[in-house]
């Protein structure tokens, strides 16, 4: 591939200052999953590319391989930049979350346009409504929930994780990467009803419908995502933070 120009669209998940004036871009795109990219001269005052190369960019881009790991930002255009989502703390923490989540859990991989798409989505969702529920801590477990569903690590929650029965919930195990029963219980956590709930709601109902949930169950299922993509992803995502839905 060295020598190679490409066209691809893609998503800033992190910009990172380089030398003098070049940034270090990590980038998702649609087309190639994960890649990393230097943009030379971006932070010069009279840089074509202008401010657009920062976090949650929608961009398309035009890039160069060469022989090393980075490939060149040859050109950028904006297809989102998403401005509201940006005048708000909590947007931006929540969208921050987000790409640092993809950033960690697909790294390596392939492209995966379902969590592509979802990165859009949600980015776009905190563009309308930055101070709304998906800016909160429940709106940040959901988009990982569905995230990880889009990675191939998705919970079970239908059927227990060990034994197969469908009888009452008592707890979830990461090890074993879903719901458990009593007698199955050993090295799980106790998950209320409430906690499953939210789980199965968050998973199966778009985006933009967020489920009620309270604080209790919020953080059962951040626990019991983040355990099964730290037991069988290799991926520790810190905890989203605790914020109640406006």
């Amino acid at each position: 591939m060295a020598g190679k120009t490409y066209k691809t669209e893609g998503i800033v998940l992190r910009s990172i200052r380089y030398g003098e004036a070049d940034r270090i871009l990590h980038l998702y795109t649609r087309e190639r999953g994960r890649i990393g990219a230097i943009a030379k001269g971006v932070r010069k005052p009279k840089s074509r590319f202008g401010g657009r190369l920062e976090p949650f960019f929608r961009l398309s881009l035009v890039l160069h391989r060469g022989r090393g790991d980075l490939s060149t930002v040859s050109a950028a255009e904006t297809i989102e930049g998403y401005p509201e989502l940006r005048s708000s703390g909590r947007a931006i923490a929540a969208a921050s979350d987000a790409c640092g989540a993809v950033l960690r859990l697909l790294e390596g991989t392939g492209p995966n346009e379902a969590a592509y798409n979802l990165l859009c989505r949600y980015l776009g969702l905190l563009d309308a409504d930055p101070d709304g529920p998906l800016a909160s801590g429940p709106g940040m477990v959901a988009f990982r929930l569905k995230l990880a569903l889009a990675a191939g690590f998705g919970p079970e929650l239908a059927a227990f994780a060990t034994c197969g029965s469908s009888e009452e919930v008592a707890g979830f195990s990461g090890a074993a990467g879903g719901v458990v029963c009593a007698g199955c219980g050993a090295g799980s956590f106790a998950l209320s009803p409430e906690g499953h709930a939210f789980m199965v709601e968050a998973i199966g109902n778009p985006l933009a419908e967020l489920p009620e949930a309270d604080e209790m169950a919020v953080r059962q299922a951040g626990r019991a995502i983040g355990e099964t993509l730290e037991h069988h992803a290799h991926v520790r995502l810190p905890r989203p933070e605790a914020r109640k839905a406006a």
